[in-house]
């Protein structure tokens, strides 16, 4: 049996800690908010554990994925030169500190097996599903008043109450691993059947309970798989996705009730802002005067913004020239993460965030890696529609995903594993 040092000298327990920060910052995603907070620890001990250390330096200085991040970063720290909120400015600071750690832990630990890495992601797909199967059960078993919920434009709460928005996002992105992960020779026949269950359980959730954005999220992430699936001359097989991909969305408007519901509800909603009506209790009319708001501030800093931790006083003073009839307590932030950074940051805090966001997409390597790419269309579209990045889960869950796939797979390209 191998001794605690024998472990160390071999790189194994700074890969195990590692492993199980990865591990415990899944768990937290989904439930349990505290080991979000803990998986970082975890994640720099496996560095300090790391018998080539000092070595491991030349891996971080030469992933241009965790230079991106750093680039991120050092612009909102270089902000401060010119933001005239100081304790908000510090807050931020510290809340981003993960652009910096968790692609140093992705660069600098000993880099996980490939086992290791499907079995995080199966535990990703799996207990994304399980929440969203619980969920479904308590909408189930309260369906008449969540359908009328659902009709007035409110959205079912997730059972371990992940905001809607996000775990939408999960959903998404779990249905696209989980499809990618029974293509693994690792997975078992067993895992496989588990996998199958958990991506058909996805789909039910996202249509049932009907999350608008993730519902736009997967959408989005097929239609771009059949684009790939034509653009590689497989027509067979892109033209009958395309065709999945209008007949779906039809069908379900048909005979999914909460999904009608959304869908009139939607409507209604957008109707309100362009029709001048009272909009203090619609959702997407709020973001539409958001977006509307947003764009004075952005034709008003054009090159450096407002500085990132000045964006929320920044809105707010601008609803008091021109509020829509908005009462205080309803003038939202953006709801769209590139119009936030332009806000925040003007063209070239944009410009910092499409490299880290879309850098993936422009090398071989991560082109053609289908979880990459899968991330990449996910969050791409999704943000759109939020500014995810500006509430923690939302935050973690990027960067968590950005080192565990974009980051890390740039480190194993520099070198093999230990």
């Amino acid at each position: 049996m191998p001794t605690v040092r024998d472990l160390y000298h071999s790189g194994r327990l700074s890969q195990y800690l590692l492993w199980l920060a990865c591990g415990a910052g899944v768990v937290g995603l989904l439930a349990a908010r505290s080991l979000v907070a803990l998986s970082p620890v975890a994640g720099v001990v496996a560095v300090l554990l790391n018998p080539d250390l000092p070595n491991a330096w030349r891996y971080y200085l030469r992933n241009g994925a965790a230079l991106r991040a750093a680039g991120l970063y050092l612009f909102l720290l270089i902000s401060g030169l010119y933001t005239s909120d100081m304790p908000d400015w510090r807050h931020e600071v510290f809340r981003q500190l993960p652009w910096l750690g968790v692609p140093l832990a992705f660069t600098l630990a000993v880099p996980l097996r490939a086992w290791q890495r499907v079995a995080v992601g199966a535990l990703f797909v799996l207990g994304t599903a399980a929440v969203g199967l619980a969920t479904l059960g308590q909408f189930v078993t309260h369906a008449a008043a969540a359908t009328e919920a659902i009709r007035l434009g409110r959205n079912m709460p997730v059972i371990t109450r992940v905001f809607h928005i996000h775990f939408g996002v999960m959903l998404a992105l779990a249905f696209f691993w989980g499809v990618e992960l029974r293509r693994s020779p690792l997975a078992r026949p067993w895992l496989r059947g588990v996998l199958l269950g958990a991506v058909v359980g996805i789909v039910l959730v996202l249509h049932i309970l009907a999350y608008r954005t993730g519902l736009l999220a997967l959408y989005a992430g097929l239609l771009a798989a059949a684009l790939r699936l034509l653009w590689h001359r497989r027509w067979g097989a892109g033209l009958g996705l395309l065709g999945l991909l209008v007949a779906a969305p039809l069908l379900g408007y048909q005979l999914v009730g909460p999904l009608h519901q959304r869908w009139g509800a939607t409507r209604w909603d957008v109707n309100q802002f362009f029709s001048g009506h009272d909009i203090n209790d619609y959702s997407l009319a709020r973001r539409l005067a958001a977006w509307e708001t947003a764009a004075v501030l952005v034709r008003a800093h054009p090159l450096l913004g407002v500085a990132p931790a000045d964006a929320n006083a920044a809105m707010m003073d601008q609803y008091a020239w021109r509020d829509f009839g908005l009462r205080p307590e309803n003038r939202i932030m953006i709801h769209n993460q590139y119009l936030h950074a332009l806000v925040g940051g003007g063209a070239l805090g944009l410009g910092l965030w499409l490299a880290v966001l879309l850098g993936p997409l422009v090398q071989p390597g991560p082109r053609r890696n289908p979880y990459i790419r899968h991330f990449v269309v996910v969050f791409g579209v999704a943000l759109f529609v939020d500014s995810m990045l500006e509430l923690q889960t939302g935050y973690n869950l990027f960067v968590f995903g950005y080192g565990f796939l974009v980051v890390a797979a740039a480190r194993r390209a520099a070198a093999p594993q230990l």
